[in-house]
């Protein structure tokens, strides 16, 4: 995309791709800054992929421009671009070993014998891999063969690394240690890292931003405790996570915020007054809720009663049922749930007013 050794700095401008009928998307603007590292977020089909393919080279845009360090690369074939790609299942050459894997894209770029013994020799000692040099990629683990991958696309010093998808053959504890690597040779090289997936917590924990998909159309892009607390909209609301959902009546603007009625009692909230004028949703994730005795004067809380338990080891899951019959789960520790259930009785749930936030459109 731009001279390699350099991060680069991406701009697309009202990107959209057609396949026949199907729009898979939609009028898409996105600055992706030098050296960060964005993920692409979105269930299937949200385009999120489609887009990574056309910033690699390898499908064409029906609409819109594609810019790297501000020269249009639209029309520009994949193997003109500056760009390392690991893809979901790896491609690694079968027949080639370690060593010869990772030097192939110096080959292609005609490198001297002696600056690709040692770019390769540093690789794989960066990735992890000293003493595997002679293997073939079928007499490595999937963890290892994740590390080849990653090394053969960042040896020639790409200006940006495209990632599809791959964790996704990994085991828990093994996608854990890569998305740790994964996030270290980010920080060591400074490569622009553009990540697909549609694993929310990998999303959050690996990003400097998180841009999320659906139905091809880009929803919101922010830090990740910015689209996690303050989604723009329902959809993003309930992909991130489990989220509590409330009506709001009554809703006006308020000191740093708004106030209005949740189950006739007046609750506030700081720095989010969009749905002003009328009713709304009151948003809450479960792990900011707590289960109180009683809820103290101008304190946020709405009374309910615990119905049910998910032992999850550290912490319970618990469902409530509110007076007025809406659904909430909170986690709490294990013996906070047990008091709740063996009372039999009511119980206040609470929550700062910070952490409680309002939906623009309940329809969304």
């Amino acid at each position: 995309m731009q001279q390699p050794g350099r991060a680069a700095e991406i701009k697309a401008i009202g990107i959209g791709k057609s396949f026949g009928s199907f729009r898979a998307l939609d009028n898409l603007t996105l600055d992706i800054g030098r050296g960060e590292f964005l993920t692409l977020l979105g269930p299937s089909g949200s385009g999120k992929t489609t887009f990574l393919m056309i910033l690699a080279g390898f499908v064409q845009p029906s609409d819109g421009r594609l810019f790297s360090d501000g020269v249009d690369i639209t029309e520009r074939p994949a193997e003109q671009r500056a760009a390392g790609m690991v893809f979901q299942g790896y491609a690694l050459f079968p027949h080639m070993s370690v060593e010869a894997n990772i030097a192939f894209p110096l080959k292609v770029r005609k490198k001297s014998a002696t600056e690709i013994k040692r770019r390769v020799s540093e690789m794989i000692e960066r990735v992890g891999l000293k003493g595997h040099e002679k293997k073939l990629p079928e007499q490595l683990s999937g963890g290892q063969q994740q590390r080849v991958a990653l090394a053969r696309a960042l040896v020639f010093e790409p200006g940006v690394l495209l990632l599809d998808e791959p964790f996704s053959a990994l085991d828990k504890s093994l996608r854990g240690q890569m998305q740790a690597e994964m996030k270290r040779l980010h920080q060591e090289t400074g490569t622009t890292f553009v990540f697909v997936t549609h694993d929310q917590s990998e999303a959050l924990a690996l990003s400097s931003r998180v841009a999320i998909f659906n139905h091809g159309k880009l929803l919101q892009v922010g830090a990740p405790d910015e689209v996690y607390d303050r989604p723009a909209n329902r959809f993003v609301a309930e992909f991130l996570g489990e989220i509590n959902m409330l009506p709001l009546k009554g809703v006006r603007s308020a000191d740093n915020g708004a106030t209005g009625l949740c189950e006739d009692r007046a609750v506030s909230l700081r720095g989010n007054a969009d749905a002003v004028g009328g009713n709304a949703i009151l948003a809450i994730r479960p792990e900011h809720m707590s289960i109180a005795r009683e809820a103290a004067v101008g304190e946020n809380g709405i009374a309910a009663t615990a119905i049910a338990s998910t032992y999850l080891g550290a912490a319970t899951r618990l469902d409530l049922t509110t007076r007025q019959g809406a659904k909430v789960t909170v986690s709490v520790p294990n013996e906070v749930a047990a008091a709740a259930l063996s009372k039999g009785n009511s119980v206040w749930l609470t929550w700062p007013a910070e952490k409680g936030f309002l939906l623009p459109d309940a329809g969304q």
